[in-house]
């Protein structure tokens, strides 16, 4: 005997709802089992309707849709979650490291690289520094933008101070050395760099900023990261803005002054502020008395 047209509509609306919460279910637990913990007791949509349980039966059903609904919330695209719940933040971002030890007293990460130089086209080796110069290696996010070039235009305004401390300037970014070309024949006052007087690098496979720890992996550019290598190419500073913050020439000076100055004199360091010309301070428990006697 088969069922009446109401019951057979009440029959295939059931198995229609009873596939759905299987699948549901399965695809639910599959990721996120603590998310269906509470499911374990809800009754069967096709077990037969007793004539007690009715009402207490379709308000589990409707309470536990309500639970399997908002338990979905979670999983949805991160694209839809970025459009509708977090705004977007233009000039804040999160890189994690590749490497497992501090760059800082170990060997910088050799590379070979095209760069834009003198409006020419050449070939930077970071190895050809060892032994003959300091390096000050600046990554910067992206060309044509606007905290950037006012960083690169005051390095280059400052260049003359670096080559008196024998010390190489070296500007990296992702983009192509025709970018940094076009970038450079930009007249300053049109947001342009004019010429800049040490290399721009080239780093469109993003190599060079990944092997430094200062890659965006899904922006595909690279943090305000700055590096100062000394002449036998040992990472003595590191330091890292995030891309709304520019650095400053003037501490990266003192900086570098204050790497020269320990290594010239390996028994003695240099307290906070130091510049040259100020009282050094000797690691020791009694002779560094004097340095704060002094003070």
């Amino acid at each position: 005997m088969f069922p009446s047209g109401d019951r057979l509509q009440e029959a295939q609306l059931r198995a229609q709802i009873s596939v759905t919460m299987a699948a549901a279910r399965t695809a639910l637990m599959s990721s996120n089992p603590r998310a269906f913990s509470g499911f374990s007791s809800i009754r069967s949509v096709n077990s037969p309707p007793s004539t007690t349980g009715n009402l207490s039966q379709t308000l589990a059903l409707r309470r536990n849709f309500h639970v399997l609904r908002r338990s979905f919330e979670p999983f949805q695209s991160s694209s839809s979650i970025r459009a509708s719940r977090v705004p977007r933040r233009n000039f804040v971002a999160n890189a994690v490291s590749e490497e497992k030890f501090p760059l800082v007293g170990n060997l910088a990460p050799d590379f070979e690289a095209e760069a834009v130089f003198d409006q020419e086209f050449v070939e930077i080796k970071l190895s050809d520094y060892i032994g003959k110069k300091h390096v000050i290696l600046f990554f910067y996010p992206l060309d044509f933008t606007f905290v950037c070039p006012t960083e690169i235009i005051a390095f280059s305004d400052r260049h003359s101070e670096f080559e008196k401390v024998n010390t190489q300037i070296l500007g990296v970014s992702v983009d192509s050395k025709f970018s940094h070309l076009a970038w450079i024949q930009t007249d300053r006052k049109a947001g342009g760099l004019g010429d800049i007087k040490y290399p721009l690098i080239s780093d469109v496979t993003k190599s060079i900023s990944r092997s430094y720890g200062v890659l965006i992996p899904d922006q595909g550019i690279a943090l305000r990261g700055l590096f100062i290598i000394d002449k036998e190419g040992v990472i003595q500073h590191s330091t890292i803005n995030n891309l709304a913050v520019g650095r400053s020439v003037d501490e990266t000076m003192r900086t570098l002054q204050a790497v020269q100055y320990v290594q010239e004199n390996p028994d003695e360091v240099c307290p906070a502020g130091w510049k040259p010309g100020e009282k050094s301070m000797k690691p020791d428990p009694k002779l560094s008395k004097e340095y704060f006697a002094a003070i």
